[in-house]
């Protein structure tokens, strides 16, 4: 791969050329596009480990996406600084890179459905088990089929900024193809036949079968390397290892942090955790003393491991460099670091401290039934809608008005493709905000009333 070509400034479904402009760069305008968006502020009511959470402190997805993106503007200006040097990209600026990988990251989790993983998980239960739902996607084949049973929401963001933002634009937001190509960490279709691929790009989808034709002239425009012959699949654009990175970072570093916020570890247990990753312990020691606050402890502490897990990751891409570009380097960067003990000890001591803790797990259960139960008896309805019109039952045609018109068709008619009707309707349901699920579930189950 070529960096020239990784870098193209061409916006997908726009024929205009790439516009020069001192003030704003294009991979700024990225940034901005993402920014202004709707399913980006929706993000501020998703959960990003703590459901529904009263507490103001604890970061949602749309804080967790600020600070991803914030690390990986860091990720890709120092990166590339070092990449021009090496071969002479004179037309670009280091903050090229770092514009990509910003506007990338801040969209990353811009498909995740309400209650974050759960939700997921909720719709992929969905398709493989509910009665009516299991059965009709039973009825697809090969990645249409797949989309569902193991439904990602990598490819939901995939589509959300490609299509369903501003759907009346051809390619939705019209982001760079470098931004793109930079935002999908899995660049592959869901269904591959039972084929076995390694590497971490190949561990998920990156799109739906729906939006397969927009990913190829990503992939074409970028010079993206095709993996197979017989399945849509390509190696990695090389700036989406960062972004993976920065996301990474973000997680593991911060979970402790809210975690601590919330009581799940003491000062001592932090500073147990955070003080191997730090590189000058000597020099912090004296800083971190003269800090009388706990609170304001840790968060100098987090600040600075998040700057030495930068410094790493920066040098483990740029040593790494040549591998990526040939497509032969498929794991993430975080595991090829010095610190990946230490590191792993951060996800380790999350997953038994917070992932687990009764507050989240049951709140994220009621949300899996809240998900799954919209999913099935909305299905029920746009099917019964579509396949009768007017001799449809009265509760379908007084439930089908609930749905906008853009998740179900052109003057409120349902697609007639069964795949189209069941992936607008993924469309709708993960959309939706943790609060406005819970809302409209009790809406629909008859469990509120308006004014009761």
């Amino acid at each position: 791969m070529q960096w020239q070509h990784l870098l193209s400034r061409a916006r997908l479904g726009s024929s205009e050329p790439p516009k020069a402009s001192f003030a704003r760069t294009d991979f700024q305008r990225d940034f901005d596009r993402v920014v202004f968006s709707s399913a980006f502020r929706r993000m501020q009511d998703k959960t990003q480990v703590f459901p529904l959470s009263k507490v103001d402190y604890v970061r949602t997805r749309l804080t967790h996406s600020l600070e991803a993106s914030s690390i990986g503007r860091s990720l890709g200006t120092l990166v590339g600084e070092q990449v021009i040097a090496r071969h002479g990209l004179d037309q670009f600026e280091a903050a090229d890179f770092g514009g990509i990988i910003a506007a990338a990251c801040l969209a990353h989790d811009i498909g995740n459905p309400p209650f974050g993983h759960s939700g997921e998980d909720a719709i992929r239960n969905w398709a493989q088990t509910a009665p009516y739902g299991a059965r009709r996607v039973a009825m697809l084949s090969g990645s249409e089929r797949e989309d569902f049973l193991s439904f990602e929401g990598n490819a939901q963001g995939f589509r959300i900024i490609t299509r369903l933002q501003n759907p009346d634009n051809p390619g939705g937001l019209q982001l760079t193809c470098a931004t793109l190509a930079a935002f999908t960490k899995y660049p592959r279709e869901s269904f591959l036949g039972g084929s076995r691929f390694d590497g971490v790009s190949a561990k998920k989808q990156g799109f739906t079968a729906a939006d397969r034709a927009a990913f190829e002239t990503v992939a074409e425009a970028v010079g993206l390397i095709a993996r197979d012959t017989h399945h849509a699949m390509w190696c990695r654009h090389p700036l989406a290892f960062l972004v993976e990175a920065a996301d990474d970072i973000s997680y593991r570093v911060i979970d402790i942090e809210d975690g601590y916020r919330l009581g799940h570890f003491s000062y001592q247990e932090v500073l147990d955790l955070f003080w191997p990753l730090i590189s000058d312990p000597d020099r912090q020691r004296p800083r971190l003393e003269h800090i009388k606050d706990a609170k304001n402890r840790v968060e100098f502490l987090r600040a600075k491991v998040i700057n030495e897990i930068i410094n790493q990751v920066v040098t483990c891409f740029l040593d790494n460099e040549a591998e990526i570009l040939a497509g032969r380097f498929d794991i993430p960067l975080l595991e090829e670091l010095p610190l990946r003990s230490s590191l792993d000890a951060l996800i380790d001591s999350a997953r038994q401290r917070i992932y687990c803790a009764p507050e989240v797990v049951s709140i994220q259960a009621a949300g899996f039934q809240v998900v799954s139960d919209l999913l099935e008896r909305f299905a029920e309805v746009v099917d019964d809608v579509a396949e009768h019109g007017e001799r449809a039952s009265s509760r379908s045609r007084m439930l089908i008005r609930l749905v906008p018109e853009q998740f179900i068709g052109p003057d409120n008619v349902p697609a007639e493709d069964p795949y189209q009707r069941l992936l607008l309707l993924t469309d709708f349901v993960s959309g939706m905000t943790d609060s406005y699920a819970v809302s409209l579930y009790k809406k629909v189950t008859g469990i509120s009333l308006p004014g009761g």
